[in-house]
């Protein structure tokens, strides 16, 4: 190859070569150093970044959840405060009924008792009716009133859990004042007894439910710590790393442009081969 040609420069072809490489893998890694990601796009690597955007689609799930088992631990709290007062004022309710149940208290003393007797009740009504969260209750099963069992995901996958509804107005609520002191023995047995088991059977379950409720938000939480963490292990950059070849770069790039402008130079030589200067 004739290297004393004014037509073809070989030397500067061969140092815009290497001067082009430098600046594509400079240009690569500023590209990872301003955006701290190894794969920032499918172009960086195709395989690497579809991965990671199903990751992504996973942890976009995984937050959804736990958004909405937000809610629905919002709704079992309040009604677990609901059924709380609810249970306490069955204890009150319980003294008053007791009270009507002994035949030696007069005609006042008996509708004295009741009306404290009705009162009570009308608490526990307010109670299982003022106890929703974002207009849902479980402690009622009419849909007018937010009431019904409630269906939400729990996991990333959709996979869905429900929380079925208490009828509340019917199974928490005690009869009317008994009328005599036969009928008020009856009721404690009776009515008052059933209605206070129903009231205990359904704290156990809600609390049993705002447990795993608690657990399965947590569980989330660190699945995703865990998936975001893998995730950044497939498409994170490693910033020291590329700092320090972000600096080896920039002085192959200075060299590289030193190097051009010298070869670029050489055919200035083949003038003195006519006498010129």
């Amino acid at each position: 190859m004739n290297l004393n040609s004014v037509n073809t420069n070989i030397g500067a072809m061969t140092a815009l070569q290497s001067l082009n490489r430098t600046n594509d893998a400079l240009a690569a890694v500023q590209k990872r150093v301003s955006t701290g990601f190894r794969v920032a796009d499918a172009k960086d690597d195709g395989g690497a970044f579809a991965v990671a955007q199903s990751v992504r689609g996973d942890v976009a799930g995984l937050t959804a959840a736990n958004e909405q088992l937000g809610g629905l631990k919002g709704v079992v709290d309040v009604t677990l405060q609901g059924l709380g007062q609810v249970s306490k004022t069955m204890v009150e309710l319980r003294t008053v009924l007791t009270r009507l149940a002994d035949g030696t208290i007069n005609d006042e003393q008996r509708d004295q008792y009741a009306q404290q007797y009705g009162q009570l009740k009308s608490q526990i009504q307010m109670f299982i009716s003022d106890a929703t969260y974002n207009g849902r209750t479980l402690l009622s099963t009419d849909p007018a009133v937010g009431g019904g069992d409630i269906v939400t995901i729990r996991n990333e996958q959709a996979t869905t859990m429900t929380l079925a509804a208490f009828d509340g107005a019917t199974d928490f609520v005690v009869d009317d004042a008994p009328a005599d002191a036969t009928a008020a023995q009856a009721a404690i047995t009776g009515n008052w007894t059933t209605v206070h088991q129903a009231i205990n059977d359904a704290l156990n379950r809600l609390g049993s439910d705002a447990r795993y409720i608690d657990a399965q938000i947590g569980y989330n939480r660190d699945k995703l710590d865990a998936v975001e963490g893998g995730l950044g292990a497939l498409i994170d950059a490693d910033i020291a790393k590329e700092a320090a070849r972000l600096q080896a770069l920039q002085i192959r790039q200075q060299l590289g442009t030193q190097t051009l402008s010298i070869t670029n130079q050489a055919p200035q030589a083949l003038i003195s081969l006519f006498g010129g200067r």
